[in-house]
């Protein structure tokens, strides 16, 4: 299975997952141009995408899937309330009825030789969902735009050789910073995003000996800086006692908002 990252952050999002056989584009919140450019920097296309996985309506995630839609016709599954939002969402201009397809959290369903788990994630959003994607060899996961986690989180981060993990905020730029009372509330709320000490006391908790790559995703632009996430995340790793490991054993890196990450393969 390969894993990459054509942009993550609070600007727009596109994550690539897939094997010799099938291959998914998770969110499409950026415009067609960049998402096929992604693509070929790793010598695929978006044509060669077998579905799209929607985590909810937010702008940052689908900003391009109407383009992508009606220029490519790649199924788009999500949770019936997502579908919903995005029917309702103008800007995205108009989606062929036919290319839907509902999924249930917690519910798996199959796209070729990939197995797709959404589970439900808190966020203020319709209804969002997380994916763990694996085949008959590996195992990730995208996990971004959750104001908390709880068991069920742990659970299906629980076992991945890969993932995407969302490390959005410093809490104290956020609380210095410039952005008004009500919209820090609620990015600090159960209904925001996580921010880097909790991305890393959640990594803690999930980390195993076969982990091969952490990706840091979803970073705010104005709220975050990428080493200061990197750093925070790798020092609540090791200062878990609760683990045997420090920040040092795992290949952590963030996914840029602008740049296509590296690949990984498994």
């Amino acid at each position: 299975m390969d894993f990459f990252s054509i942009a993550s952050g609070s600007s727009g999002n596109c994550i690539c997952v897939g094997d010799d056989h099938t291959h998914v584009m998770i969110d499409a919140g950026i415009s067609g141009k960049r998402i096929e450019a992604g693509m070929n920097k790793y010598d695929y296309t978006t044509a060669d995408m077998n579905g799209l996985l929607v985590t909810h309506e937010h702008s940052d995630h689908v900003s391009g899937l109407g383009v992508i839609s009606r220029k490519y016709h790649i199924p788009i599954y999500a949770t019936a309330g997502t579908i919903r939002a995005i029917r309702s969402m103008k800007s995205l201009g108009a989606i062929d009825d036919s290319l839907f397809h509902v999924i249930k959290p917690d519910e798996d369903f199959n796209l070729g030789t990939l197995t797709i788990h959404p589970f439900h994630i808190s966020h203020d959003a319709a209804d969002p969902v997380a994916y763990r994607i694996e085949n008959n060899k590996s195992k990730v996961a995208v996990c971004t735009d959750l104001g908390y986690y709880d068991n069920n989180i742990i659970e299906n981060l629980t076992g991945l050789d890969a993932m995407l993990l969302e490390a959005n905020h410093d809490i104290h730029m956020l609380e210095v910073g410039a952005y008004p009372y009500p919209l820090k509330q609620r990015i600090l709320g159960d209904f925001g995003h996580l921010s880097n000490e909790a991305s890393g006391k959640l990594l803690s908790q999930v980390l195993h000996d076969n982990v091969k790559h952490v990706f840091l995703g979803h970073l705010s632009h104005e709220n975050n800086y990428p080493d200061l996430a990197y750093e925070t995340v790798r020092l609540e790793v090791t200062m878990d006692n609760s683990t045997p490991y420090t920040g040092a054993d795992f290949n952590i890196t963030v996914a840029s908002r602008s740049d296509v990450s590296e690949r990984v393969v498994m």
